[in-house]
């Protein structure tokens, strides 16, 4: 089992910066990623990151924030930076690992971003 412990969000002003942080606590985790979810609406991609360091981000985000893993602290960091009101939502970290042929996925319990205008 593994488990994702989120940290680093809070209140900001739009334009300022903040750091996600999401603590894995198992091991032979492949990518990991970070989703955000506001109220009445589907959770969606932010960005996400392979073992290898591969990056992809959601078009919203691009040139603004970045994902970043440190995989001998099994941690996956998320730098926000020229927020804007409409990145306000609860942010989830995921990841996956494979175990054989059978891929399973798990969440950390959110972590919430207000920015304010």
């Amino acid at each position: 089992q593994v488990q994702l412990v989120e940290s680093g969000g809070g209140l900001v002003q739009a334009g300022g910066s903040l750091r996600l942080s999401c603590a894995a606590s198992g091991s032979s985790l492949s990518a990991m990623a970070w989703y955000r979810q506001a109220p009445g609406n589907q959770r969606e991609l932010v960005a996400s990151i392979t073992s290898g360091g591969v990056t992809s981000y959601a078009d919203s985000v691009k040139g603004r924030f970045t994902i970043s893993r440190d995989n001998a602290k099994n941690t996956v960091y998320l730098q926000m930076n020229s927020l804007k009101p409409e990145d306000a939502s609860v942010y989830y970290c995921s990841a996956m690992r494979w175990l054989g042929p059978q891929k399973y996925t798990y969440w950390g319990q959110g972590t919430q971003v207000t920015v304010s205008s």
